[in-house]
């Protein structure tokens, strides 16, 4: 296990908690924010390690194995940061790292953010215990705010300390250890201060193709079409149902008309989804729980943050010619566009003609 001064790691922890992970207007939830990356901190292990030790549980071994080989390639073919990131290991006990409370207004897509000096704003708070994060949901519901409440596996602390691969992050299999390690990398190779949708939507592009490219790396067959395809047509139909409710609520309504306005096109996108499934999925269930749940603006947050500009970055890869570095130097000349200017590139990027 690795050890490291107390000192150094409580200040770090504060400044960090502070600074990076979602918003402190509280003590309590200050503490919370800086114990729990604390503990990630203290029980963090060398991955190699638990590999080298034969008393390791041999699942555990495989799938550490595999991590470092994606690892290695995340560095030496995706241009992604070469450090001690992913090359430690720490089993939390637990299905989930943090909790996001995401929150809106009842009447808009925007979200209620967070802002600190060094990250900028984010569109949620993070709570290490579940308890915590369904208190602070309740809370918004009662000052009548739609609020999402969602479990996250790991998640990047933009270079500050070296990331762990963490328990959580190993329940869905190695391809999405792969994706995880390939999308929080990212985020440590560029972030841009208070855009989270620019963040989200440029390391969830280097995720998917890191992970049709490591992939081919090992002779594996691409993707099934049908998944691809049946993930592409469930997150279009989503951020349709966002536009059309972008511009209901620019309308001057009266609430209760807006109201049931707004549920009725939540309602719409039930119907729409089910008819896609009948007739083009073969049945294919996968995403009725999510659809069958309640609805509200905060459901759609992540679609929006990690989903709306990836075809623009999709656009900037084919543009440079599938060239990693080339692909970076864009974004970051992107990224340093005023906000205004680089939602118009973005745009331009995923026009058709693009």
């Amino acid at each position: 296990m690795i050890r490291y001064d107390a000192g150094f790691i409580c200040r770090g922890v504060a400044l960090l908690a502070l600074l990076l992970l979602g918003g402190c207007s509280s003590i309590s939830y200050f503490g919370q924010l800086a114990s729990g990356q604390l503990q990630l901190l203290h029980e963090r292990q060398p991955v190699s390690s638990i590999i080298a030790d034969p008393n390791s549980d041999p699942k555990l071994r495989d799938h550490l194995i595999k991590s470092q080989q994606a690892r290695v390639f995340a560095s030496s073919h995706l241009h992604l940061p070469d450090n001690q990131s992913y090359r430690l290991y720490v089993d939390i006990g637990r299905p989930y790292v943090v909790w996001n409370v995401f929150a809106t207004e009842e009447f808009s897509l925007d979200a209620i953010n967070h802002c600190f000096p060094i990250a900028g704003c984010v569109a949620y708070r993070g709570y290490y215990k579940p308890g915590d994060a369904r208190g602070e949901a309740a809370l918004q519901r009662l000052a009548g705010k739609d609020v999402y409440l969602s479990g996250v596996e790991t998640y990047s602390t933009l270079g500050w300390f070296d990331d762990p691969i963490i328990s959580s992050m190993l329940t869905w299999g190695d391809e999405r250890v792969a994706a995880l390690i390939f999308h929080e990398l990212a985020h440590q190779r560029f972030y841009v201060k208070d855009d989270s949708e620019f963040n989200e939507s440029y390391a969830n592009f280097v995720e998917q193709e890191g992970g049709r490219q490591w992939r081919a790396e090992r002779g594996l067959a691409p993707e099934k079409v049908s998944d691809a395809t049946q993930r592409d047509q469930f997150t279009q139909m989503v951020l349709d149902t966002r536009d059309r409710l972008q511009k209901l609520y620019a309308e001057p309504l009266p609430p209760t008309e807006m109201r049931a306005r707004k549920a009725a096109e939540f309602e719409r996108l039930r119907n729409d989804y089910r008819q896609l499934r009948d007739s083009q999925w073969a049945g294919d269930h996968r995403y009725d729980r999510w659809i069958d749940a309640p609805m509200n603006n905060a459901k759609l947050l992540p679609f929006g943050l990690y989903d709306q500009w990836v075809p623009s970055f999709a656009a900037l890869y084919k543009q440079v010619g599938g060239d990693w570095p080339a692909f970076f130097s864009a974004v970051e000349k992107l990224g340093g566009l005023p906000e205004v200017e680089r939602k118009a590139a973005l745009r331009k990027l995923a026009a058709p003609s693009a």
